[in-house]
């Protein structure tokens, strides 16, 4: 499942290190396992932190878990759906005649791990931004003052997240940081009026 998206633009891996397939086989359990057992990882933390919650905070907590898992899961099948079938579907375009594209597969993993948890966790700005304003460290007015100083933050992060130095990638990843962002703004909205409400 993880060479999917190499294989659909008809690009092979290939091995280069003796233990190269052992070492791959353990950093896909590793990550997977990391993967499937979120929404488990999630609820422990929040069973750490209800004690010290009110009792009508604490009547949250599944939906909290559900939603940070949801946002977490979304970003990681945007970017094995549609951000790493892209940038590799760019990169093969750049094959000659004199060089022949395989890709070893350590730094395929590697890629497609990185693209993917990066992008996993720049999905959970709307969990983020939630917990921040109900702790009182955000609001909607400080995001909507400095939506332009966010907006390259965001490109930054993009250019960090993605381990390719090419712009489309990174483009591919900022376009939905922003459109979260501008959805953060309405959670943070409606964080304040539930703690105001209280």
């Amino acid at each position: 499942m993880i060479l999917g998206p190499l294989l659909a633009v008809g690009l092979q891996a290939q091995v280069l290190t003796p233990y190269g397939i052992v070492l791959t086989y353990m950093q896909v359990v590793i990550v997977t396992g990391i993967i499937g057992a979120m929404p488990v990882l999630l609820y422990q933390v929040w069973q750490f932190v209800a004690p010290g919650l009110l009792p009508n905070e604490r009547k949250y907590a599944w939906w909290i878990v559900f939603f940070t898992s949801f946002c977490f899961l979304s970003g990681i099948a945007f970017a094995y759906f549609i951000l790493v079938p892209t940038a590799l579907k760019f990169f093969s375009t750049f094959g000659t005649d004199i060089f022949e594209l395989n890709i070893a597969i350590n730094e395929y993993i590697s890629f497609i791990l990185s693209l993917v948890l990066g992008a996993g966790l720049v999905f959970e700005l709307p969990m983020i931004t939630y917990f921040l304003t109900k702790i009182g460290l955000l609001n909607p007015v400080f995001m909507r003052k400095y939506r332009r100083h966010a907006i390259v933050a965001i490109l930054i992060i993009s250019a960090i997240v993605t381990p390719t130095p090419d712009i489309l990638t990174q483009s591919l990843l900022a376009a939905p940081m922003i459109l979260l962002y501008e959805i953060s703004i309405f959670i943070s909205k409606f964080a304040q009026k539930k703690s105001e409400t209280l």
